[in-house]
């Protein structure tokens, strides 16, 4: 236990928010709103960073959905978060950004953004939200939580400043992106509480393949099928349509983040398989092709295919194909041909390693939800202590269902605040 070295004030506020993110800044306005002074504390100039980084700087604010369709979408303990998404649903997102005068659009796989497709509008509509809240912000990093008499009264920084609140809130968010302020403060603080961190990981990364596919890097493949495989199980534990993009040293990109949160670091037993042309059945594909080939005839297979796929992916399917890429068209046999459409409708790729934790977009893992109450977000173990957000064992596909989590649980726990 932490006790107090100099006070910053005598002010004791109604709670300091430790963190001042998407989770926090939330809590903060709500908690506000409801007449309770509110103090965050950031590390950062400017509250909000991490958003400045998301969905490729321009923000996938939420995932216009129900509820029932969103915790399919869960990865990690959705059934914790039943009361606060039917409390606080991606509808009620968008409408809390829509008045903040953010206006918004819903795209693909309904993700939602900005109309502005910059993510600096979200983040200033946030602080915008806190600002006409009157919350106070102060700039300054939490290093323990104090108490007196086994009783939470407030917090300390590693200056030695002490910030003295009835409550506090722990949404210091997780360990990607560490330049925004992420560093896993909000474990440590945790611990002091008594509480258990269920072990951390990346999830949301990109994946190192067996396969060298680095003639083809900065590819985007749009309108395609991932597929990923358990050795253990017949049928794919993940299938999406979207969109992926090959690297220099394998894949990354929206399809390919969501896969990896269904992997675990030992991935000698999975396997991916990437279908170029979802929207033909394998003979409709056959068809195709032997309608290309037909206007083809004395040409190189390798130069056969330019109207089907990808220039730089071509020599890959080719590969993949076991047809010899100087074969001419016309002496392509129709059991060859069969092995072009599989290698086009299931390209088969053995992933290696997942991207590190710095990389990944969010941390699975973090404070034990059996630790926390789902209506409140108050710790059981310690009263007058909160989480939200990212620093709670709770994570998401990509699509904006992570924004949402952090939005939700942190309005539980500033409108229980």
């Amino acid at each position: 236990m932490k006790f107090m070295k100099r006070a910053m004030s005598m002010k004791i506020y109604d709670v300091i928010i430790v963190g001042g993110g998407a989770a926090g800044c939330v809590a903060a306005g709500y908690a506000a709103q409801n007449g309770k002074s509110v103090l965050i504390l950031e590390r950062n100039q400017r509250p909000a960073r991490k958003i400045l980084v998301t969905g490729k700087g321009r923000c996938n604010v939420t995932n216009n959905c129900e509820p029932e369709e969103f915790f399919r979408h869960v990865r990690s303990n959705p059934r914790f978060l039943y009361s606060a998404l039917s409390r606080f649903a991606p509808k009620h997102t968008m409408e809390l950004f829509e008045k903040l005068g953010v206006p918004l659009k819903t795209e693909r796989g309904r993700r939602v953004f900005p109309v502005s497709d910059k993510a600096i509008d979200i983040a200033d509509a946030l602080q915008l939200f806190i600002k006409n809240k009157n919350v106070e912000i102060r700039r300054g990093r939490a290093k323990s939580l104090v108490f007196e008499d086994n009783v939470l009264k407030g917090v300390l920084t590693e200056n030695g400043d002490f910030y003295r609140a009835q409550k506090v809130l722990v949404s210091t968010g997780g360990l990607s992106y560490s330049a925004t302020g992420s560093s896993g403060d909000g474990y440590e603080l945790a611990k002091q509480a008594g509480h258990t961190i269920v072990p951390t990981r990346a999830s949301l990364v990109g994946i190192y393949t067996a396969e060298n596919l680095s003639e083809a890097a900065g590819l985007a493949l749009k309108n395609v099928t991932l597929r990923l495989f358990d050795a253990k199980k017949k049928k794919p534990i993940y299938e999406e349509l979207g969109e992926m993009l090959i690297t220099h040293e394998g894949i990354s990109g929206p399809l390919v983040l969501s896969a990896s949160s269904f992997m675990s670091t030992e991935l000698s037993n999975y396997r991916l398989e990437l279908d170029l042309k979802p929207g033909l059945s394998a003979e409709e594909l056959d068809a195709r092709i032997l309608r290309d080939f037909s206007e083809k005839k004395n040409r190189d297979f390798i130069n056969s295919l330019d109207e089907l796929l990808p220039r730089s992916f071509i020599p890959y399917v080719v590969e993949k194909s076991g047809i010899e890429p100087e074969t001419k068209v016309n002496q392509i046999t129709k059991a060859q041909r069969l092995e072009l459409v599989a290698a086009i409708k299931s390209f088969p790729i053995k992933p290696v390693e997942l991207g590190d934790i710095e990389g990944a977009v969010i941390t699975a893992g973090g404070v034990s939800v059996k630790e926390i109450d789902p209506k409140t977000m108050e710790s059981k173990l310690c009263p007058g202590l909160y989480f939200a957000g990212e620093v709670i064992d709770l994570d998401a596909e990509t699509g904006g269902y992570n924004l949402q989590i952090a939005f939700a649980t942190g309005y539980a726990a500033g409108t229980a605040i």
